[in-house]
This record gives C-alpha cells, structure tokens and sequence, in this order.
C-alpha cells in the first residue's frame, strides 16, 4: 500500500535560487558520470598499446576505435557543462546555463552507455568467441536502460502530481 502524497505548493524560490540550486545538483550528478567515463576512458586509451591488440581482428579492432569515439564523445559532452558554466558565469544567464548543461548531461550518459555498450561488447568478443555475445550484450543494454531510463521515466510518470 502506498502512503498517500500530499499536495504541496513546492518550494518557495526566486528563479536565481531554483537556478542555483538545480546547478548544484547537475554538478553532483556530473562529477558522478565524468568519473566513471574518465577512467574507462583512459583504460581505453592504453589498450592499443598492449600486446593482444594487434592479434585482434578487423572487426574487433574497429569496435575498438568506435569505442574509443563514444568515449571521447561521452567525455565531452560530459565536461561541457562546466566549460558552458565558466564561458556564461557572470552574465545573468544561469537559468539558461543550467538548461544546456542539464541537456549536454543526457547526451553524456548515453554516450557513456553507448561506450559501456561498445566496450563490453569487445570485451566479450575477445574473451568468449560464442554466439552467445549478442544475448549477454543484449541483456546489458535492457539493465541500464531499464536502470538509467525507464525506471526514472516510470516514477515521473507514476508519482506526477494529478491536476
């Protein structure tokens, strides 16, 4: 049984406060994703430079160097915020920094799941050589999906206050 929701009128803040504190909150969320994509960024990075690389095949290593690129990108899209916030700071355009930033995160994270996606792909191509690779990925993909996607889609949509 669910406990019953309240009617609230929210928070009480001016535009430049809610704007403040939504930024506060996209950083913490972003400091989350850019570490995780910064360090299998760099393990990326150094796989080239190991031994096994070169006895991978073309396919193999062409689903490297898109990983490679949707790593790079997910970097990116991921630190843009930041640089979005220093180019804008000071000229009263908060609101619309957190708006992009806000926008340039979830370009990020699925970014970051297609890199996710396109490493363990490789990895499991490598490692098992079964057609069982596409099932297991297959799998991978619904989870974060249903993790990062349409469980917060779910709730949004579930808990949405009634008018």
């Amino acid at each position: 049984m669910e406990p019953a929701r309240q009617a609230s009128e929210g928070r009480r803040e001016s535009d430049e406060e809610r704007a403040d504190r939504r930024w506060g909150e996209l950083l913490q969320e972003v400091r989350v994703a850019q570490t995780g994509v910064q360090i299998l960024f760099g393990f990326l990075l150094t796989v080239v430079f190991t031994p096994r690389f070169t006895t991978l095949g073309p396919s193999d290593k062409a689903v490297y160097v898109v990983t490679l690129c949707l790593g790079a990108a997910a970097n990116g899209a991921l630190i843009g915020p930041v640089a979005f916030h220093r180019l804008v700071t000071g000229r009263h355009l908060k609101p619309e920094a957190v708006t992009w930033a806000s926008r340039m995160t979830i370009v990020g994270i699925v970014l970051l799941l297609a890199t996710v996606i396109s490493a363990f792909l490789l990895i499991l191509r490598v490692a098992l050589h079964d057609s069982a690779v596409p099932w297991i990925v297959a799998a991978l993909v619904a989870w974060f999906l249903l993790c990062w996607f349409v469980l917060p889609a779910w709730v949004r949509h579930r808990y949405a206050p009634k008018e």
